[in-house]
């Protein structure tokens, strides 16, 4: 490809050698406090440079793009403003801190991003004490920072509570708990909120529609500020000053409306150009001097300084190691030989669909990632994106399941976690016939600790009258949601995991709840699982026997709750039981299979490696090699079980 095509995809920034001399200007500064002693022209040229270093360590490292790309200005503009770590600076979600990681000192580690033992993808506060929360789900800044504000007031503390919040996390509920909180306060907090009409999906709903039609100017609040501060100072000025505000905001609210942030008692400044430094300067200087409650409303450029980011945004919201020059992934899930767990989802959802009427698809602003997109091409009647919000599509489906629906929601692990007590009281209660896809269930890696899919099996199983499935191939898939659309009541689930279907174990005939897999020779020794380990666990067992002559028994289960009576069965007659999971030990499946096992007075051995607590990030291999959950590991863990060097009934 000739350099014209790749000058036009990365338009306004350096090439890698410029970055390369440039990026000498963050070793040599003192960040973040030198950044307030540089012009105008300085800032920008760092602002390149900094687009440069994103876009060539993203395209190593993989990870979010376009959002990063889209904020660079607005971070160089807050951290010239507020003096962090004293104010505290709130990322919801946190994705779209990259930049604040490099003015605040972590440049030359920056190349370690999202590696294991490396600088995190997202705020970290044992990372630097400048990340003042831990973040990864969204919806959540508002709140945090209402909560280190009230401190500082309670401390006589002069310093401001910052929340920048995009307005996609503006369609989940809790930023409106915390909004609603906020206005009713007399505290140091500025929310900062960045329109740049994109979430992981195109935003949708009313929220979305009012953000694209608010403008307000900020000449309109300094003029405001000034005025008050002139008539303070005059003989009956307040007075005069109070007739104004009731008389404008009469003549305003009969023109323009108020906007919601007024009605709910914040002074509103916007919007604003993000991309604008010394504008954003002026509107956070503006919006500190108020000292009360203040929202900043600014507007970005999702992919800003890199083509193929800019023309498809959702693209490169998240994406794997690519080519700089044509933009195009070097890994994706969807290409090649293996089809990935999402896509067959997708594939399965469809031809349901065609056959049944009654079918309705729901997301929570994750159409393409989680494989609905040819569903919503085709029926878009019955398909469903309410936002960044997982409580509601719970209750949403549970509604739709009342009136005769068969509601399937699509949602990754991790978010699921948020409409905890939506399926208690929505779905479980009224028993209401509710289809959870479960994606990126288990390890999904360099994301770290706040998107590990490890916990849904152990808080879904406590829920009454909720049935889980979790396939180890995408036969099973299909199978599975069979089963948990048309033969399964009140909720049901099937999970599986990120990325594509590589398994190689010999296929069983027929599909059922369980597989028991024997060995010529009768064994003592019964290995379980499900899910993916079950490869593994499966290629261990050959491993045991061609190295060592161990013969040993495999049991995996594909319906998980309520464990198929059948297999626990099968399970008594062992002395020797070793369960492998991929997921908590506390409340995991493994610990119940143990609890039907002794109801029936088994008195073997019974040993679980399942994961102990938070999953760091690292490649998704060498997080499952860290737990026993691969091959060799499994392997390496099952002689010492076997020659008496691992402990009965709990190892981890």
């Amino acid at each position: 490809m000739d350099s014209n095509i790749k000058n036009n995809h990365i338009n306004n920034t350096f090439n890698v050698k410029e970055s390369e001399e440039l990026s000498m200007s963050l070793k040599r500064l003192n960040l973040p406090k030198d950044i307030k002693g540089l012009t105008y022209d300085q800032c920008n040229k760092l602002c390149k440079d900094i687009r440069t270093i994103l876009i060539d360590t993203v395209s190593k490292n993989g990870g979010h793009l376009a959002s990063n790309l889209g904020t660079v200005e607005l971070t160089v503009a807050i951290h010239r403003v507020f003096n962090s770590p004293k104010d505290k600076i709130v990322w919801d979600v946190g994705h779209q801190a990259y930049t604040h990681k490099l003015l605040t000192g972590r440049y030359k580690d920056f190349n370690t991003l999202r590696k294991e033992g490396g600088i995190s993808g997202f705020p970290k506060p044992s990372e630097s004490e400048h990340d003042a929360f831990i973040s990864g789900h969204s919806s959540t800044s508002i709140s945090l920072a209402c909560g280190m504000a009230q401190v500082m007031k309670l401390r006589n503390q002069d310093d401001y509570a910052v929340a920048v919040i995009g307005d996609g996390a503006f369609t989940g509920g809790l930023a409106y708990e915390g909004l609603n909180n906020g206005g009713n306060s007399d505290l140091n907090l500025i929310i900062i909120l960045n329109q740049n009409d994109m979430s992981i999906s195109e935003n949708t709903g009313a929220i979305a529609n009012y953000f694209s039609k608010i403008r307000q100017s900020e000449s309109y609040a300094n003029t405001k500020l000034a005025v008050k501060k002139t008539l303070d100072k005059v003989p009956l000025g307040k007075n005069i000053s109070n007739v104004i505000s009731r008389s404008k905001g009469a003549v305003k609210g009969a023109l323009f409306n108020n906007n919601i942030f007024e009605s709910l008692g914040y002074i509103y400044i916007g919007i604003v150009d993000g991309h604008d430094i010394e504008a954003m300067e002026k509107a956070l200087n503006t919006a500190k001097m108020y000292r009360r409650p203040v929202v900043v409303h600014v507007h970005t450029t999702k992919g800003k300084g890199y083509r193929p980011a800019e023309v498809n945004p959702n693209v490169y919201h998240g994406v794997s190691n690519f080519d700089v020059v044509t933009g195009r992934q070097k890994s994706s899930n969807l290409n090649g030989k293996h089809e990935s767990y999402s896509n067959a989802f997708g594939t399965k959802i469809l031809k349901l669909g065609d056959l049944d009427e009654n079918i309705c698809t729901i997301t929570a602003a994750m159409k393409e990632n989680t494989g609905l997109s040819r569903f919503a091409e085709k029926y878009p009647a019955r398909f469903f994106d309410v936002g960044i919000a997982e409580q509601h599509a719970v209750t949403f489906a549970s509604g739709m399941a009342s009136m005769g629906m068969i509601p399937i929601f699509a949602v990754y692990s991790t978010f699921l976690q948020r409409a905890y007590d939506q399926l208690i009281h929505d779905v479980a209660i009224p028993n209401n016939h509710v289809v959870l896809a479960i994606d990126r269930a288990g390890i999904v890696g360099e994301d770290g600790e706040t998107h590990q899919g490890i916990f849904d099996v152990a808080f879904l199983t406590e829920i009454p009258n909720c049935s889980i499935y979790s396939p180890s191939c995408i036969e099973e898939l299909n199978w599975s949601f069979d089963r948990a659309v048309y033969h399964e009541s009140g909720l049901a689930c099937v999970r599986y995991p990120r990325g594509v279907d590589k398994t190689t174990y010999p296929r069983q005939e027929k599909i059922s709840d369980y597989y028991l897999n024997t060995s010529k020779e009768r064994s003592e020794t019964l290995l379980m699982t499900y899910g993916r380990t079950f490869d593994s666990l499966y290629r261990t067992k050959t491993l045991l026997y061609n190295r060592c002559k161990i013969s040993t028994d495999v049991l995996k289960l594909t319906k998980i709750y309520p464990i198929p009576s059948e297999a626990i069965n099968i399970a008594l007659n062992y002395k020797n039981i070793i369960f492998f999971e991929e997921g908590i030990q506390n409340g995991g499946v493994a610990e119940h299979f143990l609890d039907e096992l002794l109801k029936l007075k088994f008195s073997g051995r019974y040993t679980i490696q399942a994961i102990d607590g938070f999953v760091y990030a690292g490649t998704v291999h060498s997080c499952l090699e860290r737990y026993s959950l691969t091959t060799q590991t499994m392997y390496e863990f099952i002689k010492d079980n076997l020659s008496g060097k691992a402990d009965t009934f709990n190892e981890s």
